[in-house]
C-alpha cells in the first residue's frame, strides 16, 4: 500500500525553525519529483518547494515567499524528503503537505495528510 506521511510540524515562535519530513512507504520516492505545499485557512493551496532529479543532478525550486529561508532535500536511504524551514514568520502558518508528482507544478500522484505549522509568539 502506498503512503506518504508528513511529520515535524508544531508551534514555533517567529524567527524559529522547523524541519518537516515526508516519509514514503510502498514506493520509491527517489523515482518521483516531490513537492511541499501549504494551505492556510481561507487561502488556496500553494506549492512552496519542489525537488526533482535531472540528468545533471537534483534540482530544487522555491516559491518567492520562502526563497532563502526554506531548503528541500532528499534522504535516499530513508525514502524521505525534508523541508528545513528557518526564520519562520507568522504568515508561514498553514497545514503543510508533501506530494509525489510528475514534475514541479504538475499533477500529483500521491498526497500525504499534512502536518500543522503554527508560527506565533
Amino acid at each position: 500500500q502506498v503512503h506518504l506521511v508528513e511529520s515535524g510540524g508544531g508551534l514555533v515562535q517567529p524567527g524559529g525553525s522547523l524541519r518537516l519530513s515526508c516519509v514514503a512507504s510502498g514506493f520509491n520516492l527517489d523515482a518521483h519529483t516531490v513537492g511541499w505545499f501549504r494551505q492556510a485557512p481561507g487561502k488556496e493551496r500553494e506549492e512552496v518547494s519542489c525537488i526533482s532529479t535531472t540528468s545533471s543532478g537534483e534540482s530544487a525550486e522555491y516559491a518567492d515567499s520562502v526563497k532563502g529561508r526554506f531548503t528541500i532535500s532528499r534522504d535516499t536511504a530513508k525514502n524521505t524528503v525534508h523541508l528545513e524551514m528557518n526564520t519562520l514568520k507568522p504568515e508561514d502558518t498553514a497545514v503543510y503537505y508533501c506530494a509525489a508528482m510528475i514534475r514541479c507544478k504538475g499533477e500529483a500522484h500521491y498526497w500525504g495528510l499534512g502536518t500543522q505549522v503554527t508560527v506565533s509568539s
